[in-house]
């Protein structure tokens, strides 16, 4: 059994270097869906802290003040957002770039949020990479740094670069990065989390969602439906596929079945239920769609290694009742 120490080694550690006027919604989509991993999880997958730099205090451009640590040089981990938004311009000064550019080599991941990316071409730090920011000034950025390869795409991931277009796309970027470390299922249990991806904001509600994203948009509906669980074929009818489409597309996509991430949903939910409330097994099992204890207790324990009680247990000896 690993103990705390060893777990906090392997948790990736993520800094948020933030300048003043960031965006406020960008942090949040930034930050909890590293949050909502660990929760889901039951693991410290992932730490993260607030930089700056030198600002004891930063407000966000709603007025939200954070309070980060300045960035020091042994300030180091796996990756660093660096995540301004309004007045990039001025923040693009040669002490930015000699700090952001001396941070690269203490960082695994170098990501430019919203007009981040403005921010680490003016510091040399994208030269020949592929790269995108905030689209109100992706022209204006392409035009300034000729020897980067800006293109018009939600977020790029390019070696040990990586650039995000805006704050809603950030959540897209996070959900893409949880699946790179630690697969499709958990980014989509994530995801679900959220209800993010049944329907594109952008487009007529009645639209159905593009292809790529038809896995979230049954992700969703799934947490949704845990109770009374729908029948696949309903899933795959209201994401606009067939039960085949729907199978196909979680193979291409995600590499697992609606089934399993199905089942994963509804134990997942179990579990919170086990370690949140005093909820009898029972009536946890019908909560989460079983109407047999007995086989809920049976896929619990295939899923997480313990019985429903032992969950219980465990998190009451941690202090964790609610």
């Amino acid at each position: 059994m690993q103990d705390a120490s060893q777990i906090m080694q392997q948790a990736k550690h993520m800094s948020l270097l933030l300048f003043e006027g960031f965006s406020n919604l960008c942090l949040a989509n930034a930050v909890e869906p590293l949050r909502a991993a660990n929760t889901l999880s039951r693991t410290s997958l992932y730490r993260w802290s607030f930089l700056s730099l030198g600002a004891v205090e930063v407000t966000s451009s709603s007025g939200l003040p954070v309070t980060p640590q300045p960035l020091a040089p042994d300030h180091r981990g796996d990756a660093l957002f660096v995540m301004p938004s309004y007045g990039h311009k001025a923040l693009a000064t040669a002490a930015t770039a000699s700090a952001l550019r001396a941070a690269s080599r203490r960082f695994g991941l170098i990501v430019g949020l919203d007009t981040g990316g403005y921010l680490l071409a003016h510091a040399g730090l994208l030269d020949g990479y592929r790269a995108t920011c905030h689209w109100d000034i992706l022209n204006e950025a392409a035009e300034a740094f000729p020897q980067v390869d800006f293109v018009e795409d939600r977020f790029v991931f390019d070696r040990n670069r990586a650039s995000c277009g805006g704050a809603t796309t950030t959540l897209d970027f996070m959900l893409t990065l949880v699946e790179r470390d630690h697969g499709a299922a958990l980014a989509l249990e994530v995801a679900a989390l959220f209800m993010y991806g049944e329907r594109d904001p952008l487009t007529d509600p009645h639209r159905l969602i593009p292809r790529h994203r038809q896995i979230r948009a049954a992700a969703a509906l799934m947490r949704r439906h845990v109770e009374t669980p729908l029948p696949l074929s309903q899933i795959a009818k209201g994401v606009g596929l067939s039960l085949r489409g729907l199978e196909q597309a979680f193979r291409s996509h995600a590499g697992l079945s609606p089934a399993g991430l199905y089942r994963s949903i509804r134990l997942s939910e179990a579990r919170r239920r086990m370690e949140q409330t005093n909820d009898s097994v029972a009536e946890v099992a019908l909560r989460a769609g079983y109407r047999d204890a007995t086989a809920m207790t049976r896929a619990f324990k295939a899923e997480f290694g313990m019985t429903p009680s032992a969950a219980r247990a465990a998190r009451l000896s941690e202090g964790g009742q609610r």
